[in-house]
């Protein structure tokens, strides 16, 4: 059975990783809602759970690579390839796409090796863009891997299957809308209501604005 979107958002609120409260996203705009993914990984039966979600959509594909963007993701590609190695009976393999540092992604560390003429599953935890999905894709694509569909737990930008280089598959456990405001016109801020600091970038929207004072 299927798991829901209910189930999905009830696991990530469980390990604390979807949060309300007044935060400040990457772009600077401000919202009550936070999804801080980093909060899941410590909980290893909740990933677990959730790969074996993604694996299960997957698991009549004949993928035979799991590969995801570093840093996150590498632990989710651990997991979905177990989870599909113990549902197909086949040894599927897990690696992970390095930062080249140039704002891209490169497979290295002899993975390139691995995956090359391979159908294989790129997964991800939080897509707002696809921006990073893209990227891998393009990477695994310029090894001559064959990118055979795309997993990620949560969709919170409404990215589509043509934003991140149209993959022959593109599954997702959670779709969110998370409302965001631009400072001047945050309904947050006008109630005082203090900017969380711990997850989101508060701290480094605070320490902007003590500046230019």
């Amino acid at each position: 059975m299927m798991i829901t979107e209910a189930e999905v958002l009830d696991v990530l609120e469980r390990v604390g990783a979807f949060r309300a409260g007044h935060f400040v996203f990457t772009s600077g705009r401000h919202s009550d809602k936070y999804i801080n993914k980093d909060a899941l990984y410590p909980f290893t039966k909740e990933t677990s759970n959730l790969c074996r979600a993604m694996a299960e959509r997957f698991k009549d594909d004949g993928i035979e690579v799991v590969i995801g963007p570093a840093v996150g993701a590498a632990v989710l590609s651990q997991w979905v390839a177990f989870h599909l190695s113990e549902m197909t009976g086949r040894d599927v393999a897990a690696v992970y796409a390095d930062k080249d540092g140039e704002g891209g992604f490169i497979v290295k560390r002899g993975y390139d090796r691995v995956i090359d003429h391979h159908k294989v599953l790129v997964v991800e935890d939080l897509m707002t863009t696809g921006g990073s999905v893209k990227k891998v894709i393009d990477a695994v694509r310029k090894v001559g891997a064959d990118v055979a569909g795309v997993a990620a737990i949560c969709n919170r930008g409404g990215v589509k299957a043509k934003d991140i280089g149209n993959p022959s598959r593109f599954e997702v456990l959670l779709n969110v809308h998370l409302d965001s405001w631009d400072e001047k016109e945050c309904p947050l801020c006008e109630r005082n209501i203090p900017i969380n600091v711990e997850v989101g970038h508060g701290r480094e929207f605070l320490k902007k604005k003590e500046g230019t004072k």
